[in-house]
């Protein structure tokens, strides 16, 4: 009997972020990418989201490597956590994108145990069973690829995220011709990205930016300071030649963008004269109009650079009027809120912000409708299966495919977790693997739980009563009257009546003398819970402490 090819979404298949997935053919598995997702509103705390592996833990010897297609935090944020998990792993990764992975290895302090390969579009690569051809894709950063995975069960084409740029900055388009020998030579499945899959027509150019910032710095009086990904290489290089153009000097805030910077020049990405680049304390004693400040921050991260300029909180920028703020990057969805405040508090501080739609200073780096049919239709696969993109994208993407002639049942839409299994030319979707998300919090990796996030959602809204009660442990009565401390329910000193009928409440509970001390901590619970809610309609959480 054939060995089946199983494709195991890990991540970013139904949501935007932490991608991730893995090609098995019998005792062999291949990954691409292990990227990182930002909270949602809802999750309190949370720094980011990495993929949940747990299907690898008991296969460590069946791991044959890992690509990277490009350097983007939702493709190898995750990367750091994985390897100290499976430190023989080997990863393989364009230069540039190796050089941000090596900045983010070398703050984890695993750089020296990790075993890098660079590795290069048109190049080839045989990991196990899986012979890999790695194609080129205009994205927002250089150096991105894709790949073409030759397995028994046939031929996979993964795009990696892509679109179809003529005039990129690095001057190198996606591979047409590689993509069409690819459909030539007859293609099993196709995996492609989704994220625009809602938006139609096509993706501008990174190049339509350039005239964006011409006249933004043209016209601005004042500081310029432009927000974007860390990682966002190709729009540093496009900030500083409008720079250069208009006699400004250029200072870098934000530790990653400033180490992203300096790896980029030692290998070659970005083209920055030693004369254009100021340190960030030196722009105070500069003219405001002959200063541009690169930062990070436009995802509105209550830590990151911008957000803490936007509340004066930041130790080296100050928010003036006359600023001019430029955010180069769209939100990724669920963050529209904090990005949004972030925005409205440069507003209030006087600044003029710019952001897409008011001005042209970002387009996507994602393929628009008529990019994705075009992809579909040069590769012509068999089976389709679309990835990146929450599941409204993921199944704007399967209408595209079924206008361009693939049969419905041929379309697998699934979320993460569901593998997809090739079996004797026949496919189907496989039963779900456990999995999920794992959240970081801190240097807490995985310990929060949905349950922990419950209490934070209830503290968070109604805050919390903690009921000190001294109990005789010889009679079982209470010594004393009950100490009830609260924090983030009421005002104290403005409700004195709410807290002493609470201690009545709990005197009470507390006449009867056989109960033992948890079932006290209960029924003050419970009478507590009732009696706050009929005196406020909210709901705090309740802490009784019995000494």
């Amino acid at each position: 009997m054939a060995t089946p090819l199983r494709i195991i979404p890990l991540g970013g298949l139904g949501e935007v972020g932490k991608n991730m997935t893995a090609f098995e053919y019998g005792k062999n598995i291949m990954l691409i990418d292990c990227g990182i997702m930002f909270p949602e509103n809802d999750m309190l705390g949370i720094d980011f989201i990495i993929p949940d592996w747990q299907y690898l833990r008991d296969k460590s010897d069946w791991l044959r490597g890992i690509v990277i297609t490009h350097g983007h935090e939702d493709h190898t944020g995750g990367l750091p956590y994985l390897l100290k998990e499976f430190p023989d792993l080997p990863v393989f990764a364009t230069k540039l994108t190796r050089g941000l992975i090596e900045v983010k290895l070398k703050n984890h302090k695993i750089m020296e145990t990790t075993r890098l390969t660079t590795i290069e579009a048109g190049g080839r690569l045989d990991l196990g069973p899986f012979s890999l051809e790695f194609f080129r894709v205009a994205h927002s950063i250089p150096d991105g690829v894709g790949v073409g995975i030759t397995t028994p069960a046939g031929l996979v084409v993964h795009t990696g995220d892509f679109k179809f740029d003529h005039t990129p900055v690095d001057g190198k388009p996606t591979d047409f011709a590689k993509l069409a020998e690819f459909g030539g030579r007859g293609v099993l499945a196709l995996m492609s990205d989704s994220t625009n899959a809602d938006q139609p027509g096509t993706t501008p150019s990174e190049r339509v930016i350039d005239a964006a910032f011409a006249q933004v710095f043209r016209e601005a009086k004042g500081r310029i300071i432009v927000g974007t990904f860390a990682s966002l290489i190709s729009r540093i290089q496009q900030v500083a030649n409008a720079a250069m153009r208009n006699n400004r000097k250029m200072a870098i805030a934000g530790t990653s963008m400033v180490e992203n910077v300096k790896m980029a020049q030692k290998l070659g990405y970005l083209d920055l004269p030693n004369d254009l680049i100021v340190r960030l304390e030196d722009t105070k004693k500069m003219a405001p109009d002959r200063v541009v400040i690169m930062t990070t921050g436009t995802q509105g991260e209550p830590s990151s650079v911008l957000a803490r300029a936007s509340v004066g909180a930041h130790p080296q920028i100050q928010i003036e009027r006359g600023d001019t703020i430029i955010m180069s990057s769209h939100p990724i969805p669920g963050n529209e809120e904090m990005v949004h405040r972030t925005i409205n508090r440069l507003f209030q501080r006087g600044a003029n912000v710019l952001y897409d739609p008011i001005a042209q200073v970002h387009v996507s780096g994602h393929a628009s409708q008529e990019e994705q049919k075009l992809m579909l239709n040069l590769v012509r696969p068999e089976y389709f299966i679309p990835v990146h993109g929450e599941l409204r994208h993921l199944r704007a993407h399967e209408r595209l495919a079924h206008q361009i002639g693939i049969l419905p049942q041929n379309v697998f839409v699934v979320e993460d977790g569901y593998p997809v299994e090739f079996h004797e030319g026949e496919a189907r979707i496989g039963e779900r693997l456990p999995g999920g998300h794992v959240y970081i919090d801190g240097s807490g990796v995985g310990e929060i739980g949905p349950a922990v996030l419950r209490d934070r959602e209830i503290l968070g809204r109604d805050g919390f009563v903690v009921v000190t009660l001294r109990r005789d442990p010889e009679r079982g009565l209470i010594i004393d009257k009950p100490e009830i401390t609260t924090r983030g329910f009421v005002y104290v000193q403005e409700a004195e009546e709410l807290l002493n009928g609470a201690g009545d409440v709990v005197t009470r509970v507390c006449e009867d003398s056989s109960l033992s001390d948890r079932a006290v901590h209960d029924k003050v619970q419970e009478a507590l819970a009732s009696y706050f809610y009929r005196e406020t309609k909210r709901r705090p959480m309740i802490i009784p402490v019995l000494l």
